[in-house]
């Protein structure tokens, strides 16, 4: 009889605590779930709401269902801005990442004079906001007024505008790559200062040279920090906006108000009033920019 009390007891005890251990663990974690879904989760589902509705002149709010997204999806000025990004997306995150890897094995290889100073004066642009640095190099571009101006006046000769149609989305890849070239590269810094000093003593007793180490040790090394920073840039390309909203001011008929989707689905909200339409351009640019990028980490992952 006491043995089976004593199980009994047990029993209940075990059946008292697991309730308890599972509310403590829901205690910890309820503060990120409510964070996340006033702040992320609520916003899309609000915004995937929006998308499936209609104002209308006549008849008031209707629900269309896919309608919007089928009037955006077969829009040429949709398909044109996101032609322009994708363009910008296969050039300038390629040069951005080359630069950076560059910068990052420079500083790493112990031959660089100054490095401290090198690796700040790189990774200074970043701290700078976007908006500031949209400023800052509009001024710049000025042929009437700024530096490009200057530069020609001083020489003598007329240099090509960096703002116009043909030069434009090369001006903005500058001020991009310019921006995140520092954190990229402090990415790529950071993985190669974790590779072993054994491998490097290896290496030297073999006879390898820098090329070789580079090949055979650094860059198996920055592989995952690559595959990381990829999905990233591809995400920030995809969101382009604050640099050409900024640029377009000094270049009206070159930066249209659909320059990039961002920028179409901004002006489509705030300046045309149709919410809707907004909306499932934000939805269709979310899907998109998610595709794309899990193809590239798992192509990236599988590489790696």
């Amino acid at each position: 009889m006491t043995t089976m009390s004593s199980t009994a007891i047990r029993t209940r005890t075990l059946r008292v605590r697991r309730p308890r251990r599972r509310w403590i663990g829901w205690a910890f974690f309820a503060p990120f779930l409510l964070a996340f879904v006033f702040v992320t989760v609520a916003p899309l589902a609000y915004t995937l709401y929006l998308s499936l509705f209609q104002e209308r002149m006549l008849g008031g709010t209707a629900f269309v269902g896919l309608g919007n997204y089928i009037e955006q999806l077969t829009n040429p000025v949709f398909w044109d801005a996101l032609g322009r990004v994708s363009i910008y997306l296969v050039i300038f995150v390629p040069v951005m990442l080359l630069l950076s890897l560059a910068a990052a094995l420079a500083i790493d290889s112990a031959r660089l004079h100054f490095p401290r100073l090198f690796r700040l004066a790189i990774f200074l642009p970043y701290a700078v906001p976007g908006v500031v640095a949209a400023l800052l190099w509009g001024y710049m571009y000025g042929t009437q007024f700024g530096l490009v101006g200057n530069i020609g006046d001083l020489l003598g000769v007329t240099l090509p505008d960096p703002l116009s149609s043909n030069l434009v989305l090369l001006s903005i890849g500058n001020i991009m790559v310019w921006l995140t070239m520092g954190y990229t590269m402090l990415v790529f810094y950071s993985a190669l200062r974790v590779v072993p000093a054994e491998l490097y003593e290896a290496a030297e007793l073999d006879g390898a040279g820098a090329f070789r180490v580079i090949r055979a040790i650094k860059l198996p090394a920055i592989r995952p920090a690559l595959a990381v920073t990829l999905v990233f840039s591809v995400i920030g390309a995809f969101q382009l906006f604050n640099e050409p909203n900024i640029l377009r001011t000094l270049a009206p008929n070159v930066i249209t108000s659909h320059f990039t989707p961002n920028m179409y689905a901004y002006n489509l909200s705030f300046a045309g009033q149709q919410y809707n339409a907004s909306a499932a351009v934000a939805i269709a640019m979310g899907v998109i920019t998610m595709v794309v990028a899990y193809v590239i980490q798992r192509v990236a992952s599988r590489k790696a």
